[in-house]
């Protein structure tokens, strides 16, 4: 699928144990108008105040969009070939025909306003808005912005330098270009981190 480019910012945000004052005060800090829900599923147990449809109305009232994405680009897969012994393999899901619709529309919706995709973590090392959906999306936007829980922002360039570090691949390697040891960094953190079916009990 051809995704049309856009040189609009694409903001990113983890809810983490945010309250629903401070969360809506990072979103006012940056201006967001549109939240795209990439969570797989659109609720949260010990965070009910990010769980639809309480979260939905709550944006609703500050005048902000929502958008659920999940389906397309959440990191729990509904397709059989995304998975290997019962855990995602995030090399596969850009290839899904949903992940290239979701992209899309992700796009789009960053062309027309100020847009934030939303999980849970809090740092955007630790989720597949950035390890999976970020890593794919910044040559089509003009960049990926991770607002971070004090209000800073991250580039994805930034994020990318500090999971180099994280992974101990920052070291310039005379047999690996920074891409190579930047791809080592993402494959590594996927697979810490990406979905794992639960085991069938016996």
């Amino acid at each position: 699928m051809d995704i049309a480019k856009t040189s609009s910012v694409l903001f990113s945000i983890g809810h983490s144990n945010h309250s629903i004052e401070q969360f809506l005060d990072l979103l006012g800090r940056h201006g967001i108008e549109t939240v795209a829900d990439v969570r797989s599923s659109p609720f949260s147990r010990y965070n009910p105040q990010f769980s639809q449809p309480v979260f939905e109305r709550s944006l609703q009232e500050q005048g902000i969009d929502y958008v659920f994405l999940g389906v397309e680009l959440g990191a729990r897969r509904h397709e059989a070939e995304c998975y290997l012994d019962g855990k995602v393999v995030y090399d596969q899901v850009p290839r899904t025909e949903a992940f290239q619709r979701g992209m899309a529309r992700l796009v789009d919706m960053a062309s027309r306003s100020r847009t934030a995709m939303l999980c849970a973590e809090k740092d955007p090392l630790t989720c597949h808005r950035t390890i999976l959906i970020a890593r794919h999306i910044k040559e089509l936007v003009g960049d990926v912005l991770h607002i971070l829980t004090d209000g800073a922002l991250e580039t994805q360039s930034e994020a990318e330098q500090r999971l180099l570090v994280e992974c101990n691949l920052q070291e310039q390697n005379l047999f690996l270009t920074r891409q190579q040891r930047l791809d080592d960094a993402y494959q590594k953190r996927a697979a810490h981190i990406a979905y794992e079916e639960p085991a069938p009990y016996a």
